[in-house]
């Protein structure tokens, strides 16, 4: 009997791929059962996937505790949350695997994790069965956390070296030569002190100890990257871009997009802006980039939480409600696979990137935290897919030459040939007997043998 524990890190944007990705190898492994492990609240978010996931049959879903205990007032700093949590692994997840199994679904014969709960991978090997570890961002991104020590030791962690380092490139690291200091996120030279980071050296430490890593990306896209990382992992499984090898189901359009979308007759005109769903830029910032848009004469439609609009200009959305759209919400892939769409606005997470990459669209990057910088740096100075924000942050003229270099300049016109190019390898990446949709088939492989096997 083959039987997957699947452990997710249950904040920001990481459940909901992993369950996804858990969703298609459950349809594929029928006789193969999945119990996925996340907190209540985490599940809560996920609903949806959740209950699609249950009516498979072969995917049970149980909660772990959060680590709040009863009674506790939060603090309000930052990431308590999260601290609370990873202070109660791995004793949390062992004890909600422990009942899963008393529960009937058998020995667990493999563990599929997050590369965040390098804890799931103690427990694998406390069991002696494989471990394959989910890193939901672009590759580059683990390199940077892989070769912490290194970077720290040439460039420091004194806040006044790295201050003064910014703009040093990464050339002394394989495959970062591409990357700035700046660029780096929280945790490998600045903050690098408290439970989150010390989270993300033990993730670098033990990670090549997996049987597997499997990347949300594809082989085209990365190739100089997946070059290096190839030689300090066991196995790498390529199974992007997620939104064309595990596309979510018809998305609603509640605010009517598409059809607005429909309505415009010039096709790569349309800048659709959204910061994700945990994010949103200062207010100053809000402002000045409807400035732009409004300056700019742009088609727009901008994803922004009701409580946002309050930052808008007055009169912005009056002057303009003959060619935007502002919803407070929309539905991300569709608009972005729109022929009238011609530019993305975008904090550049990384599942935004790769779904900007699936449909050929240019990007805007303003970047706010984590990996996004990394990401905004590949879009803007190794794949030429975009433009960073001037200065980092947007204001009224630097969003008008952005928006009008994308979307009518010479430049961006080179930006949407190699973005569609990129599209192209991307949707062939998918197809039967494309590297994702092979390495796929691979990593149902490795799930499915664990039955009669382990990695002793």
């Amino acid at each position: 009997m083959v039987h997957i524990a699947v452990y997710t890190f249950p904040f920001g944007s990481h459940a909901a791929p992993l369950l996804s990705l858990v969703a298609k190898l459950a349809a594929e492994a029928p006789t193969a059962t999945f119990s996925f492990f996340n907190t209540g609240k985490s599940n809560a978010a996920i609903a949806t996937t959740v209950a699609a996931c249950k009516a498979l049959g072969n995917v049970n879903v149980y909660e772990v505790w959060d680590g709040v205990p009863e009674g506790y007032e939060f603090e309000g700093r930052p990431r308590e949350e999260i601290e609370l949590f990873l202070e109660a692994l791995p004793g949390n997840l062992r004890q909600a695997m422990e009942a899963a199994v008393a529960g009937g679904s058998g020995r667990v014969t493999c563990v599929l994790g997050d590369a965040f709960m390098s804890a799931a991978g103690e427990l694998a090997e406390e069991m002696g069965v494989p471990w394959v570890s989910l890193w939901t961002s672009a590759t580059f991104s683990l390199l940077a956390h892989f070769y912490t020590e290194s970077i720290r030791r040439v460039i420091g962690v004194r806040p006044e070296d790295v201050q003064a380092k910014q703009d040093d490139t990464l050339d002394f690291v394989p495959a970062l030569s591409p990357f700035r200091v700046r660029d780096l996120m929280d945790g490998i030279v600045t903050n690098i002190d408290g439970i989150f980071p010390r989270m993300l050296q033990q993730m670098a430490e033990t990670s090549p100890r997996a049987t597997a890593i499997v990347f949300n990306t594809f082989d085209g896209l990365e190739s100089a990257f997946l070059d290096h990382v190839r030689t300090i992992y066991r196995q790498i499984l390529t199974i992007g871009p997620f939104s064309l090898l595990l596309p979510p189901p018809s998305q609603a359009d509640p605010y009517g997009c598409l059809a607005w979308l429909d309505g415009i007759n010039q096709p790569a005109s349309v800048a659709y802006i959204s910061f994700g769903s945990f994010l949103s830029l200062p207010p100053s910032e809000l402002a000045a980039l409807a400035e732009g848009l409004e300056a700019s004469d742009t088609h727009f439609i901008w994803s922004m939480k009701d409580a946002a609009r309050t930052h808008l200009p007055p009169g912005f959305l009056m002057r303009t409600k003959e060619r935007g759209l502002v919803v407070p919400w929309a539905p991300q892939t569709a608009l972005l696979g729109h022929p009238a769409t011609g530019a993305f606005v975008t904090h550049c997470g990384w599942n935004s990137v790769l779904e900007s990459v699936a449909d050929g669209v240019p990007m805007i990057c303003r970047p706010v935290f984590v990996d996004q910088t990394l990401n905004a740096r590949a879009v803007t100075n190794v794949w030429r897919i975009g433009v960073a924000a001037e200065g980092g942050v947007f204001t009224k003229e630097g969003a008008v030459r952005s928006l009008n270099l994308v979307l009518a300049g010479e430049e961006g016109k080179k930006m949407r040939e190699t973005a569609l190019a990129l599209k192209e390898m991307a949707r062939s990446s998918v197809s039967a007997g494309g590297s994702s949709s092979n390495n796929f088939a691979a990593l149902l492989k490795i799930l499915s043998a664990s039955g009669c096997s382990s990695n002793k």
